[in-house]
């Protein structure tokens, strides 16, 4: 069956944050979800464009200040959601750079793989404790076809390396991070017991904000041939993290993409990757790099303590990547 939001089962009573929600698909995201009753944070590093777009979303929403290029930044917004929520039932790990004009992260980090992944690895480890005994709740992170192009060392040398940003390549590499996160993610919830369930998506193409920044010369013709003729409008590139945050029917550690013209359109679907994104030694080799970059330790509850508190509803598999 195609889906599409129409079959979203009703969210209200679930509380989501977005990141990137001023607009692109994470405002799309964000709209859809806040339409089907959920209160939705909106966290966002413009807080003016993150109000607008609030405004222009309706429902139940909150704006927090989050600027993934900052640590101390991803702190203070994780202690904001801590004094004002109990729990959290749905994080999407949205946001994210490419090309962009600065080479560096506040951090010192090169600024695809900072913002990209680094910034949501702390977010995620910083929340997780309002998610893992909620049932049901998910953690979606969005991936890109580009993490193909993902190549180069992941270690402290490249993760503060800026030499070749202005390629696809430091793009794709921040991007077969998020991939590589999300599996070893599910991973630890699945074995930790936890009710939380962690899922990757990615949009496809989309003429969105990342592709109307300052594109390398060299990239011009190729973006724009494929956008023209393979694109679609954010609010359908929405559509796989949406279905990867609410349908009870995709399993735990799913990835999941457009269905159509090489992944780049259509209705989700679970999705290809790349034989690295599915390396169990380079999943945990990433981990351990990240906890050391970010100092961002994560805290799993008990198997025995996760299996009480999630019951039967838990919708997390055991299986690997």
């Amino acid at each position: 069956m195609a889906w599409s939001p129409a079959h979203m089962p009703d969210q209200s009573g679930r509380t989501a944050l977005i990141t990137g929600a001023s607009g692109g698909i994470g405002l799309e995201t964000a709209r859809v979800l806040a339409d089907r009753g959920a209160h939705v944070l909106l966290a966002c590093r413009n807080v003016g464009r993150g109000r607008a777009a609030a405004a222009r979303i309706g429902g139940s929403t909150e704006v927090v200040r989050l600027d993934l290029a900052c640590l101390d930044s991803v702190r203070e917004a994780a202690a904001w959601v801590h004094a004002r929520h109990e729990r959290l039932d749905l994080l999407v790990n949205n946001a994210g750079v490419m090309f962009p004009s600065y080479r560096r992260t506040e951090d010192g980090f090169e600024a695809h793989f900072g913002v990209n992944h680094l910034g949501h690895f702390a977010l995620t480890g910083l929340l997780l404790d309002l998610m893992t005994a909620v049932p049901g709740s998910r953690i979606v992170t969005v991936a890109s076809l580009t993490h193909r192009a993902g190549l180069g060392a992941m270690d402290e040398g490249g993760a503060r390396s800026s030499a070749g940003r202005r390629s696809l390549t430091a793009y794709g590499r921040s991007k077969l991070a998020n991939l590589l996160f999300a599996r070893e993610l599910h991973h630890r919830l699945a074995t930790a017991g936890a009710a939380t369930a962690s899922f990757a998506a990615h949009p496809g193409l989309s003429p969105t904000g990342l592709w109307q920044g300052d594109v390398p010369r060299s990239l011009r013709p190729v973006a724009a041939a494929g956008l023209r003729w393979l694109a679609q409008p954010a609010d359908r590139a929405a559509w796989p993290a949406l279905r990867a945050a609410t349908d009870r029917h995709v399993p735990g550690g799913a990835y999941l993409g457009p269905s159509q013209f090489f992944e780049s359109r259509g209705a989700p679907a679970p999705a290809r990757s790349s034989r690295v994104s599915r390396d169990v030694a380079a999943q945990h080799r990433l981990w351990k790099l990240s906890e050391g970059l970010t100092g961002v330790r994560y805290a799993f509850p008990s198997a025995r303590a996760g299996a009480e508190s999630s019951g039967a509803v838990c919708p997390v598999t055991g299986a690997r990547g």
